[in-house]
């Protein structure tokens, strides 16, 4: 009976605790421009948003004007480890339609124009 109930109330303590999604966490992007960046990927809502949390070129770290905007736009669950919203390009101050396709440690994030007909992408991994 003593087992049983520390059972229930481990059940209980651990229920209201939602698992993150593999999604969440920090990103480093490709080099565009000769720099790149570590985007922390967060809910935002029902959806994830990425703010850039730090930003690197040829000499290490440097503060960036971009750092703490939004790069990564109300990306929303699709299934099957992908996610649909708007990506910010900082080199041209764009947004584009977004994707994001999750393997394990990395995402393929697309940023497209024309209904996603002309596409850029990049491969970012997870920051360890």
């Amino acid at each position: 009976m003593k087992r049983l109930t520390m059972t229930l109330a481990a059940l209980a303590a651990t229920a209201g605790m939602a698992a993150a999604d593999p999604l969440e966490g920090t990103w480093q992007t490709e080099v565009d421009e000769g720099a790149y960046a570590h985007v922390q990927i967060t809910p935002c809502g029902a959806n994830f948003c990425g703010t850039i949390a730090r930003t690197f070129k040829d000499g290490g770290e440097y503060k960036s004007p971009n750092l703490g905007k939004t790069l990564v736009i109300d990306m929303a669950p699709a299934g099957a480890g992908k996610y649909e919203g708007q990506v910010w390009r900082p080199s041209n101050d764009k947004i584009y339609l977004g994707k994001i396709a999750l393997n394990g440690d990395s995402i393929r994030l697309r940023g497209c124009v024309a209904g996603g007909l002309i596409c850029s992408k990049q491969t970012w991994l997870r920051v360890k």
